[in-house]
């Protein structure tokens, strides 16, 4: 049994909303989402159930990587709207109990950020080292055998000045150099510019990239790659990401918010997006003298084998990897992943629901995650994603999870009035806002229903977890905080599953129950879900 963290600091009792603000809501007809159309859904946020919004990027942006190349991080891109829109939107969300997170890109920029135009007009310029260069390797090519998240080399030849630049993605998004004091310095007024604005936190995207080896040695090769199947893989990233100089640069972000909560007495989060294994993930909690994030992202729901064992055996790996003190945190679906119902079906992403809601830890939604939205193929003449077209059936589709929002079923979804910047899935027809709100039996009502049982139940949120042996592809988990005690039992198949009542239930009626309405006690039909609870405290 672990022990828990008291949860008395707001990220650790939230639930998180994943918005892709391109998606979300359009409120003026030009097909694309917008500050103003999320503003007006923020009622619906707020009854859901959730707590706080994460806004992937708004900012200035040419859109090569639609936001994820920033040519300037304290403006808000026209297609979104303007730095006001985002001013009203911090508060109307803030009115409504809703906290605001922004998404910050802070391993590589534009290259039409005013940084890089700068530090490519000349080898002298003040800020050639605020970007990675390189001269050519001994053959006269790139410097080493690093690859791009998005294939092909990760060095890009700049013939004006001679020399290499690094890019991680595209060469639309050169590396910043964390290693230039300046540049450091910039980007923490970047953090401190946002927190005085009113923001509770942020979601730092490749937060393992920031740092490289300083002196570029080759990465090794990877033996398990298949030709064919991903560019980037070809070597394993040993050189090129989390190397031991990123933490005094997460350690500098998070004294930053520390000092913001200081000054104003509202706690501030960061949560970073980092995939790696547990034993490293885990190094960027940080310690007690020199704290780093909040919350590293637990992936590991995203890519595990859709089995009771395995994700039992996942439940007791991190909860033990956990560091004292440290605060868990759970996701299943986001913008560069397939859906959980593209994944393992529209009746277990039922099931995934009810895992994520009730671990111990913060969970993130990714939007429309609540309506079980898989996402679809996207026909070839729409693909938009920079990934995929440059990796054609090498690399999953991103456009595929980031379909527009369904709030209806209208042409456009009651997304937008005009043309959408990517078709609207054809599930939106019968899987969408207003038809699941009036059906009790819907995804969205079990999604409020769960949201509001933490709500209500102390041992959901700050409980500790407990594994118990259940039978077959039954997964059980008991949360208790004090005297409260909940047992959450889960058939993570089609098929019907035996498990051992514990004495304590037995009598009880339960408090919330998915798939087949009837429960048998130590029965748990195909693609059900049942959680009892004792009486209040």
């Amino acid at each position: 049994m672990i022990s828990p963290v008291p949860a008395a600091r707001w990220w650790q009792t939230a639930t998180i909303y994943q918005i892709y603000p391109r998606s979300f809501q359009d409120s003026d007809g030009d097909g694309i989402g917008d500050l103003r159309g999320t503003v007006a859904r923020l009622d619906y946020l707020r009854d859901l159930g959730v707590d706080a919004l994460w806004l992937s990027p708004i900012f200035t942006s040419p859109m090569a990587d639609f936001g994820y190349d920033v040519a300037d991080y304290r403006d808000v891109d026209p297609i979104f709207g303007s730095l006001g829109d985002l001013d009203a939107l911090i508060a109307a969300a803030h009115d409504r109990g809703l906290r605001v997170l922004l998404d910050l890109v802070p391993n590589h920029s534009s290259s039409e950020h005013p940084w890089f135009r700068a530090s490519r007009s000349s080898r002298i310029d003040r800020r050639r080292d605020w970007y990675i260069w390189h001269d050519p390797g001994s053959n006269g090519g790139p410097p080493n055998n690093w690859t791009s998240d998005f294939g092909g080399s990760a060095w890009e030849w700049d013939a004006a000045t001679g020399q290499y630049y690094l890019h991680a993605f595209l060469k639309e998004q050169p590396d910043l150099n964390w290693r230039n004091p300046d540049l450091r310095a910039a980007m923490m007024k970047v953090l401190r510019f946002w927190f005085a604005r009113g923001i509770d936190g942020f979601r730092i995207d490749v937060l393992w990239h920031l740092m490289k080896h300083a002196d570029f040695p080759d990465n090794p090769a990877n033996p398990d790659w298949t030709p064919g199947v991903r560019d980037r893989d070809r070597v394993i990233q040993h050189h090129s990401t989390d190397q031991p100089e990123v933490h005094a640069i997460a350690a500098e972000m998070r004294q930053v918010a520390d000092e913001a909560a200081a000054v104003d007495g509202r706690d501030r989060v960061l949560i970073g997006e980092i995939y790696l294994p547990y034993d490293r993930l885990m190094t960027y909690y940080g310690n007690s003298e020199h704290p780093e994030v909040h919350l590293p992202f637990n992936f590991r729901l995203i890519g595990v084998r859709w089995t009771a064992r395995s994700v039992a055996a996942i439940v007791e790996e991190y909860e033990s990897a956990l560091p004292e003190g440290a605060w868990p945190n759970w996701v299943l679906s986001n913008h560069d992943q397939p859906r959980i119902a593209a994944r393992i079906g529209a009746a277990q992403a039922r099931i995934a629901m009810m895992l994520l809601l009730t671990l111990r830890g913060t969970p993130t939604i990714y939007y429309g995650d609540e309506l079980g939205l898989a996402g679809e193929a996207v026909p070839p003449d729409s693909v938009r994603d920079p990934q995929a077209l440059r990796e054609p059936g090498a690399a999953f589709n991103r456009d595929e999870a980031r379909l527009p929002m369904a709030w209806d079923a209208s042409p456009g979804a009651g997304f937008t009035t005009g043309e959408p910047w990517l078709p609207v899935s054809t599930e939106a027809t019968t899987c969408n806002v207003a038809t699941q709100e009036s059906d009790p039996g819907s995804m969205l009502s079990l999604t409020r229903a769960l949201l509001g049982l933490r709500r209500e139940r102390p041992a959901l949120v700050s409980g500790t977890v407990s594994l118990l042996s259940g039978g077959g592809e039954a997964l059980l988990y008991e949360r208790r905080l004090g005297e409260e005690r909940m047992l959450v039992a889960l058939n993570l198949s089609g098929e019907p599953a035996r498990f051992d009542v514990p004495d304590w239930v037995r009598s009880m009626q339960p408090l919330l129950v998915t798939g087949h309405a009837n429960v048998d006690p130590g029965h748990l039909a195909p693609d059900q879900g049942v959680i009892w609870g004792t009486a209040r405290p």
